[in-house]
């Protein structure tokens, strides 16, 4: 089925220059691709109002313009017309920028900038394909990376024993949040009730008696397919408790995605407006453990509950 599009037909004189470059400029920024000089295509897919205001500047210049609807006349030109519109040059820039940014951690002006680069992209990628998802799943690896977010890891799960475990120190990255929360909660209220905690500005200082969790390196994080709660859970045997094991989906689904949880949105929105109040994570995991402590007590009331 061919798409519509919309074509802006547009003269002017060739002087003053400052108003066909102010065209050009306004042409490029709405993504449209230039057929001949004076004539521009779009998706109509596009908002027309963007359009409908470069016909009125030309207008005001001096000029005419006129904004048609049109279709292809087959598949084949409108084949040629997408084409156009590919991105994929655009996005494989990128990439490069972004796999070589990731491959050190980056400054959050390089995040930043390189954000700004992808949303410009994808503001004029009318026709999304493999490109586009290509360079989001890098732009999220290297916001992990320059968060300091572990990078899962592969190999087994060694099964634990909790009696070793006990009255020791476990650290994680500062300023908690979904996977660090839970994973603390889970590590004082089910492995080790006298855990103390470090919370760690840089995870390459970790203290070498510390048992890390939830970087990159950590003695828990992310392996295969889990986040660090879900690897917590089964290194103790806990993902054999129901209300843990719908825990650690929740979590999942918060820290990386995946299966939707309906509750998801709800809880996510109570553990930030806690990280907004307390400043101090001793004092946010209390706040957060409560909410935990909630949900397992509900979950264990249903296990079964989807």
């Amino acid at each position: 089925m061919n798409s519509p599009w919309l074509l802006l037909i547009a003269s002017l004189p060739t002087r003053p220059a400052a108003a066909r470059m102010r065209l050009w400029r306004g042409v490029k920024a709405l993504g449209c691709a230039a057929l001949r000089d004076g004539t521009y295509l779009m998706p109509d897919v596009a908002a027309a109002a963007d359009l409908a205001r470069l016909a009125r500047e030309v207008g005001a210049a001096g000029g005419s313009a006129e904004i048609v609807r049109i279709a292809a006349m087959d598949e084949a030109q409108d084949g040629r017309f997408r084409a156009l519109f590919d991105r994929g040059a655009d996005y494989g820039r990128l990439l490069a920028a972004m796999r070589a940014a990731t491959a050190q951690k980056p400054e959050p002006k390089v995040l930043q900038t390189l954000r700004r680069e992808f949303d410009a992209i994808a503001a004029t990628d009318f026709f999304p394909g493999e490109a586009r998802a290509q360079a989001e799943a890098a732009l999220a690896e290297l916001a992990a990376v320059a968060a300091g977010e572990p990078r899962a890891g592969q190999g087994e799960i060694r099964r634990l024993v909790r009696a070793d475990f006990q009255g020791r120190t476990w650290a994680t990255r500062q300023r908690l949040w979904i996977d660090r929360m839970a994973s603390a909660w889970l590590i004082r209220r089910f492995i080790d009730r006298k855990a103390q905690f470090v919370w760690l500005a840089d995870p390459r200082r970790c203290p070498k008696k510390a048992l890390g969790f939830d970087f990159d390196g950590a003695a828990f994080t992310h392996l295969g397919g889990r986040v660090s709660f879900e690897v917590l859970a089964a290194s103790f045997g806990l993902d054999a408790d129901a209300a843990i094991a719908r825990i650690g989906a929740l979590v999942h689904a918060l820290d990386v995605g995946g299966v939707p949880v309906p509750e998801a949105a709800g809880i996510e929105a109570v553990l930030a407006g806690a990280r907004e109040r307390c400043a101090d994570d001793d004092k946010l995991l209390a706040e957060a453990g409560r909410v935990f402590d909630s949900l397992y007590a509900a979950y264990a009331k249903e296990p079964d509950h989807d």
